[in-house]
């Protein structure tokens, strides 16, 4: 996100407070697609030109059925000044996403768990992938797959994420819906990629120095995939630290054909 856009999520998050209700966030996700839906709405919400008041109004006259929980997190969000449109329907979404997340605490390990699953069918993930496909359709299938086995609200993230992949893959989008719900819950959320199982003692002083790093409780989800050969890949926020066998490999093969 550009400053502008972060300063704007910042100010908005403080309207994440109180009592919102278990409805907001899933109110918030359908007011971000709806407003990605219509171009001009999106235009006119993040027109810097226009006074807060005229987008507070807009809100007001279009979003009406909303909570006054929901109603109040996006008139917070329209009275910002985002860098680009784009980013302001980015923060509406992270919006909804945390205040999920407000509502069900264990959010993220949801998303992750729906993300893995996705992950190890290579057909789930084109179906619910295919950039062709019906969004209702996918929101559907999504659904029929995780009835019984995911919260309403970690099933009403993972549908919208499908239906509304925005040139994202559905495994990435749910990482990152996951990030931001560790993150409202205080907490770092870590990736960490080994050729072979961690022992318990590995990944305790794994954690240890994932959290000195982070200034904060990290929250560590182990890959196994035996293609790194060795090594460690570590994912955390915005940063990727590749210390696998297999990258170093593929930095040799790189030197030695320039």
């Amino acid at each position: 996100m550009g400053s502008a856009s972060r300063e704007a999520l910042a100010k908005a998050k403080s309207a994440l407070s109180g009592r919102l209700g278990k409805a907001v966030g899933s109110e918030l996700l359908s007011a971000s697609a709806q407003i990605e839906g219509s171009p001009a709405l999106v235009s006119a919400l993040a027109d810097a030109s226009l006074p807060a008041s005229a987008k507070a109004e807009v809100v007001g006259k279009l979003f009406g059925s909303l909570s006054a929980g929901a109603r109040s997190v996006l008139t917070a969000a329209v009275e910002q000044n985002w860098s680009t449109a784009a980013e302001f329907v980015d923060g509406v979404e992270e919006l909804g996403f945390r205040a999920q997340a407000l509502a069900e605490p264990g959010l993220a390990d949801e998303l992750l768990a729906a993300s893995a699953t996705i992950n190890s069918s290579h057909e789930l993930e084109l179906e619910l992938g295919n950039k062709l496909g019906d969004p209702a359709a996918k929101a559907q299938l999504a659904s029929k797959i995780f009835s019984g086995k995911l919260s309403a609200g970690a099933l009403g993230v993972v549908a919208h994420v499908v239906a509304n992949p925005r040139g994202r893959r559905v495994n990435a989008a749910l990482t990152e819906a996951a990030r931001v719900a560790a993150d409202q819950g205080g907490l770092e959320l870590a990736t960490v990629t080994v050729a072979a199982p961690l022992t318990s003692a590995q990944q305790e002083k794994l954690a240890a120095l994932l959290e000195q790093s982070a200034g904060r409780k990290v929250k560590v989800t182990t890959v196994v995939d035996p293609a790194l050969i060795g090594g460690v890949r570590i994912h955390m926020a915005d940063d990727v630290i590749d210390g696998s066998v297999r990258a170093r490999l593929e930095d040799l093969r790189q030197r030695l054909a320039a």
